[in-house]
């Protein structure tokens, strides 16, 4: 599948240089009381967590059409924002992107989300985890990703090492784009369960992926990929997703 062949190129592009920096917020006392490892659960109005970092300096490459910035992800009226837009700096790359990440990794576990999402063609906002080339691991991934070109369905996928191709798409019965809901998975050694608004929406069995990963949040818009997402419309930028909360409760053993 095309969309697979792509990804993977991404994925390893991400074995390439990588430039971090902490979140350039004010709120350095954030109120949260977790130290990131083990179980935590995070409200985004107190600021950025010291143990999430926002990328900056780099891109993805293959259908991500952004560098990510770390200007892209700010916090304002009690809530984080991932912003797409123009360039500034006139790169060869044309637009920005904001992407949100932990620095520890998190295996089995139930993992959730409050957000809204952009609603525009040709764009993605999303909650996920990743783990893969650049952290000397195999590619697995689990993803919520909703596509702006139709915000009343998210789609649910995973990846175990590079492998893919599992799109599930999930009527809501709402339009993401509105109002804050949540989205959350249950990863399993056997199983995924994902949830929406604490009602479960599906699973999957076949193939599970293993190894602990990074939590993760973007928002990009694509290229190459219109058949998925259909052609980015730069008209309205910049364009916002934003995110209340997040949490992580680890399964032990």
């Amino acid at each position: 599948m095309k969309i697979n062949k792509l990804l993977k190129s991404a994925a390893a592009a991400l074995s390439c240089v990588m430039i971090f920096c902490s979140c350039g917020n004010e709120a350095q006392n954030t109120g949260n009381s977790s130290n990131g490892e083990g179980s935590f659960s995070v409200d985004l109005k107190n600021g950025c967590p010291e143990w999430f970092e926002a990328s900056d300096g780099w891109t993805n490459g293959s259908m991500f059409n952004v560098d990510w910035r770390a200007a892209n992800c700010t916090f304002e009226n009690g809530k984080m924002q991932l912003i797409i837009d123009n360039d500034p700096e006139g790169g060869e790359i044309p637009y920005t992107g904001g992407e949100f990440r932990s620095k520890n990794f998190y295996g089995y576990g139930r993992y959730e989300v409050s957000m809204k999402a952009i609603k525009n063609d040709g764009v993605v906002s999303s909650f996920f985890t990743y783990t893969g080339p650049s952290d000397n691991n195999p590619w697995d991934e689990i993803d919520v990703e909703i596509l702006g070109k139709d915000t009343t369905k998210v789609q649910f996928n995973y990846f175990t090492d590079g492998t893919g191709n599992h799109e599930f798409l999930y009527d809501l019965g709402f339009d993401a784009s509105e109002d804050f809901h949540t989205y959350a998975f249950e990863w399993y050694a056997d199983k995924i369960v994902w949830y929406v608004d604490g009602k479960e929406a599906y699973t999957a069995s076949e193939n599970i992926p293993s190894t602990p990963g990074k939590i993760m949040m973007n928002a990009w818009c694509g290229t190459g990929v219109d058949g998925w997402l259909n052609k980015f419309d730069d008209s309205s930028l910049p364009l916002t997703a934003e995110y209340e909360s997040i949490s992580f409760e680890e399964f032990k053993e």
